[in-house]
């Protein structure tokens, strides 16, 4: 069960929401519009924060990414701001010349955004961002060594940067310096094997990588084998060792995976199957332990999909208590309240995304605002977040942008 592995060197819409009564309580079975923007350097000093503590919050900063070589895409990285009041959002202008941002993510020091080139060329690239200064890209886009990345995350040393390969199947290491900028990989570790589904899982496609709470472990979800990998990171080879493997349920199809903030569980978000499993995990040993799964839409015959569903992704309140998880197809954020300190998982409700196919969904950093990037209905939606019952309110009207497939509130 060796992985084979090389490296390089040198080079909102309203709608009704649907209720738990509408939602199994039991455990159950079960991949674009910026219009003509404004320049980058206007849109940080528009996005400038004020110093007083009495002022009302101002505005914040976004990020959206976007497929730009697809009919109707954009140009580049998408740049907005939002109101962490209202969840107001308005474009506000756009780093033109990055090729297929579909996932974007933040340094530790939150100085550089990084950004997948999803193509079978895949890539990555660095961007210095920050308020006071135009977003300035930093360097030359860097290879994964792997066709479409499609998930980037930073590792909490800010040292290294990990990528998942889609349809290379692999997960890849790059060096970052000082300045945030990016070095040739250091290792792309290629998975095997496949599974059930002939069309999605002839063989592997590494999906997301991430590093545990503790940074102690590096998980990668592998979408076309049901396996989750757990790896150790060589801080001085920038080299990954696996360390563990967990399989989910043949067919499931694990796309994505977010922690609860003890640490102690996961939940990892099935598009195969409809399904949301909470994971124990080990923080010690690397070990996830898939539990049982849940559906993220309604049963059938009340209020069941008109189409097949394709859950996309998933992420936790920052005080534990709901997980949230996005429907493609269904075109619904899912809401499950995290429970016996994150272990078990209750469908609470279902709420219509205010877009069509919402493929991205990110909580701003206060929990307070959720939003969704709705990819074919070319809309970014915001939703206030009940911190009580976790419930979702639509937030303002809608930002049009092309294509949306990520958005990062900063």
């Amino acid at each position: 069960m060796g992985d084979t592995r090389t490296a390089t060197d040198g080079n909102p819409g309203t709608g009704t929401e649907t209720t738990a009564e509408d939602v199994p309580a039991a455990p159950g079975l079960t991949r674009r519009r910026f219009g003509a923007l404004a320049g980058a350097g206007a849109a940080a000093a528009a996005l400038a924060v004020p110093g007083s503590a009495r002022a009302a919050p101002g505005p914040r900063r976004a990020y959206v990414g976007t497929y730009t070589t697809q009919p109707g895409g954009g140009t580049g990285i998408g740049l907005a701001s939002y109101r962490p009041r209202t969840g107001h959002l308005a474009s506000t202008g756009v780093l033109a010349g990055v090729r297929n941002p579909s996932y974007l993510a933040l340094s530790p020091d939150r100085r550089t955004l990084y950004a997948v080139d999803e193509r079978p060329e895949g890539a990555v690239t660095a961007v210095r961002v920050g308020a006071g200064a135009p977003p300035e890209v930093l360097g030359r886009p860097r290879a994964t060594g792997g066709a479409d990345p499609c998930h980037l995350s930073a590792h909490p040393g800010g040292r290294f940067l990990l990528t998942a390969n889609y349809t290379g199947g692999s997960v890849s290491v790059h060096p970052v310096g000082r300045g945030g900028e990016l070095g040739e990989a250091t290792d792309v570790v290629r998975h095997t094997g496949s599974g059930p589904d002939p069309e999605r899982q002839e063989g592997p496609h590494a999906h997301m990588v991430v590093t545990d709470p503790g940074g102690r472990y590096v998980v990668a979800v592998d979408l076309g084998t049901d396996t989750l990998h757990t790896y150790r990171l060589d801080p001085r080879t920038g080299t990954l060792r696996e360390h563990a493997r967990a399989a989910t349920r043949p067919g499931a199809g694990p796309r994505h995976l977010a922690f609860h903030p003890s640490g102690r569980h996961a939940y990892v978000v099935n598009e195969l199957d409809s399904t949301l499993v909470a994971c124990g995990y080990d923080a010690r040993e690397g070990i996830l332990t898939p539990g049982t799964p849940h559906p993220t839409v309604p049963r059938a015959g009340r209020a069941a999909p008109a189409r097949r569903n394709y859950p996309a992704g998933v992420v936790v309140s920052p005080d534990g208590r709901f997980v949230y998880v996005s429907n493609r197809g269904h075109d619904s954020i899912a809401l499950f309240a995290a429970e016996c300190g994150g272990a078990a998982l209750r469908p609470v409700s279902v709420t219509p995304s205010g877009g069509s196919y919402p493929r991205h969904i990110a909580l701003d950093p206060s929990g307070g605002l959720l939003f969704a990037a709705n990819q074919t209905s070319g809309t970014v939606t915001a939703f206030r977040v009940n911190r009580r019952t976790g419930r979702l309110t639509p937030a303002g009207p809608a930002l049009a942008a092309p294509v949306p497939v990520c958005v990062l509130p900063v």
